[in-house]
């Protein structure tokens, strides 16, 4: 059984390694701590030795299991980075502090709607389907200038920053440039680029806030 503190540990000092190795602080490299589809007893370890950024795929799943976590952690942050359905919305303005996943114009229309609502302004990064996969979620990196203008302009959202998710197997090195020119173009400063396979790659790109999940909790259940 792996041991989720340790392989923290470890995570933190490479993050800081690659940060360093690229002239970059390593307080400038946010850890987002991907805990979808793992329990409380991975998720508690980790939580009671710092960590408090994680990350959610799926809403259903993170109303099970971090409600009663922030109980005992008011100061969690909790970021949404799986596609996001409309008819989920409502609850993933109650529960999440950060939504990554902003990928089409009507879930930003409804996502707005339900902020206003709510009284919560969340802070949303736009996804970029940067390798124009036919079979992943993203804005195509083509219109996605125009959807960021439209988000701020049209929908007031809060849009602090971009999101991607290179093919696996691949360089990810083109898809991480090419988020990072597209925020500097746009003003935005995060960049959530980089999971357990890639991430200091995506520090030396200029990443903000890297998404490692398997490195630090071991594989996925089946």
């Amino acid at each position: 059984m792996s041991d989720p503190v340790a392989a923290l540990i470890r995570v933190k000092a490479n993050i800081a390694q690659a940060a360093i190795a690229c002239g970059r602080d390593p307080a400038s490299v946010a850890l987002v701590a991907v805990s979808k589809t793992h329990g409380l007893d991975s998720i508690l370890p980790v939580l009671e030795s710092g960590q408090r950024v994680f990350g959610e795929n799926r809403v259903q799943e993170a109303l099970a299991k971090f409600p009663d976590l922030r109980q005992l952690y008011p100061d969690l942050e909790l970021h949404l980075i799986g596609p996001l359905q409309t008819n989920k919305v409502r609850d993933a303005v109650g529960l999440f502090d950060v939504i990554e996943t902003l990928d089409r114009p009507k879930l930003a229309r409804v996502l707005a709607d339900e902020m206003s609502r709510a009284g919560r302004r969340l802070a949303c990064l736009i996804q970029v389907n940067t390798g124009r996969e036919l079979q992943k979620a993203g804005i195509d990196p083509d219109q996605a200038d125009r959807f960021i203008e439209v988000c701020r302009r049209e929908y007031d959202l809060l849009i602090t920053g971009l999101m991607c998710i290179p093919e696996a197997g691949g360089d990810p090195t083109p898809d991480f440039t090419l988020l990072a020119d597209m925020a500097k173009r746009n003003g935005l400063s995060t960049l959530s680029m980089g999971m357990s396979g890639d991430y200091p790659q995506a520090i030396a790109c200029g990443a903000t806030h890297v998404r490692v999940g398997s490195a630090i909790f071991g594989s996925r259940p089946l």
